[in-house]
């Protein structure tokens, strides 16, 4: 059984609501969305009702259609085929993949004002808004979302409970761990990075130790992803699938930005933009955009037509890489486990921080500036985010390699800026280190950013 965070984001739901509003949870498939709902209705509730609309009865469907207007009624038949005795104010009703039956959402609102039991909803976002047009979109739901499992959650999974909090003092500390540590915990990251947080990777990597099933889970998820694409996004299918297979070719490059020239000399953003939208939407990537003008509300002043696109899981971009060849083949595998990456290293680290962040919560930028009249002026900065001790002020990250010699873009960003800037990060893979104003963390404490 995987321990997820999100279970006290559920807990404080139930406490803080009371049945006041319904919960609906958006997150990419495969996540665990279900397990954790149906794991939170058996330990938090005297009894709980799961109706998975991917596979639901014409007998339920005829339930919602037809008696959904008598409630006592609507109730009493919903246990009489589920089998299960609901208890007022102390059972948890749970719509699945709630996108696939628009009017069970509709619903939500006379449901929560009944008041009797608990709703909760999962979904997947580029499916739920289809076919909403002609439904009332309920107020009464809180969204959350849910992302793989971060670091923290890999290490409880392998049974580790200490690490992560007294990683928490070296970093508030701002104190280096010591080689031995730092070396005992990047063997921890890197698996981490091999295996991704798709909880059934992890699963299967915690009972076999064995990156063969591992990688064969991860290639089973990535091809369910594209099912869905050719299932649901109708009209503009092939665009998307030929951003999502370029994607680790985009970010092999120095630069890393998304150039659709790759795909064709003829693309233009405004003819794929829904189909970023609808990668970004279904939470398969992480979309990165360049900020312009470097403020507290760095979405006001975004370039969508620069942008940089995260695979969601990195563990899924290792294996996607090398999607056309057999496991064997994958030399990421062995060039990350023992510290060989080279020419991937950019491209995987920098993948592994946006997934972080985006986890912690952030909306993710970066900075690119090309002055062609002099190129003193030219600065690339990995992310910009919210600084966590100042609000008014922001973050800059660097993503580097173990053996990166200067930071020279960050040096000009810090000296005309340094009004905004709170915290100037350098990510690596050696130990921690303060130099010059500027805080070295090794790359797995990005999860306290």
């Amino acid at each position: 059984m995987l321990k997820r965070k999100l279970y006290n984001n559920l807990l404080e739901w139930k406490e803080t609501y009371e049945g006041s509003t319904a919960l609906l949870i958006d997150g990419a498939r495969q996540i665990g969305k279900s397990y954790i709902c149906e794991m939170f209705g058996k330990n938090e509730y005297k009894s709980y009702l799961i109706i998975d609309f991917a596979n639901v009865s014409k007998e339920i469907i005829d339930i919602f259609e037809n008696e959904s207007t008598d409630l006592d009624l609507f109730f009493i038949k919903l246990q009489a085929f589920y089998e299960v005795s609901l208890h007022k104010r102390n059972s948890l009703i749970i719509f699945d993949e709630v996108q696939l039956f628009p009017r069970a959402r509709q619903l939500i609102k006379y449901l929560v004002k009944d008041g009797r039991y608990d709703y909760i909803e999962t979904a997947s976002m580029p499916f739920l808004k289809k076919d909403i047009e002609n439904i009332v979109l309920p107020s009464e739901e809180k969204h959350i979302e849910m992302f793989p499992l971060d670091f923290e959650e890999f290490l409880w999974a392998l049974g580790d409970t200490v690490t992560v909090p007294a990683l928490q003092e070296f970093f508030n500390k701002k104190i280096p761990l010591g080689q031995a540590l730092h070396r005992k915990i990047m063997n921890y990251f890197r698996q981490y990075i091999l295996v991704g947080g798709m909880p059934q990777a992890v699963n299967t990597y915690i009972e076999t130790k064995n990156f063969t099933k591992v990688d064969s889970i991860k290639r089973d998820i990535l091809n369910l992803y594209r099912s869905d694409v050719y299932k649901f996004a109708k009209g503009y299918a092939n665009k998307v699938i030929s951003i999502l297979d370029e994607i680790p070719s985009q970010l092999s490059k120095k630069e890393k930005k998304y150039r659709l020239s790759s795909i064709s000399k003829q693309a233009r953003y405004r003819e794929y933009e829904d189909s970023f939208m609808w990668l970004n939407d279904a939470m398969i990537i992480n979309t990165c955009y360049n900020s312009t003008d470097i403020n507290i509300g760095l979405s006001l002043n975004k370039d969508s037509f620069k942008r940089k696109c995260y695979m969601m899981d990195t563990g899924l971009l290792v294996t996607q890489t090398f999607m056309d060849k057999d496991y064997t083949e994958n030399n990421l595998y062995k060039a990350i486990l023992f510290n060989k990456l080279n020419i991937n290293e950019g491209m995987i680290m920098e993948n592994i921080v946006a997934q972080i962040l985006r986890s912690n919560g952030h909306k993710l930028f970066f900075y690119s500036k090309n002055d062609n009249k002099n190129r003193e002026n030219n600065m690339e900065l990995d992310f910009i985010i919210k600084d966590k001790e100042k609000i008014k002020k922001l973050s800059v990250i660097e993503v580097k390699s173990s053996v990166y010699q200067k930071h020279s873009s960050l040096d000009k960003f810090r000296t005309k800026y340094k009004d905004r800037i709170n915290n100037s990060y350098i990510l690596y893979q050696k130990d921690l280190m303060v130099k010059d104003g500027v805080i070295h963390l090794p790359i797995y404490m990005s999860i306290f950013l």
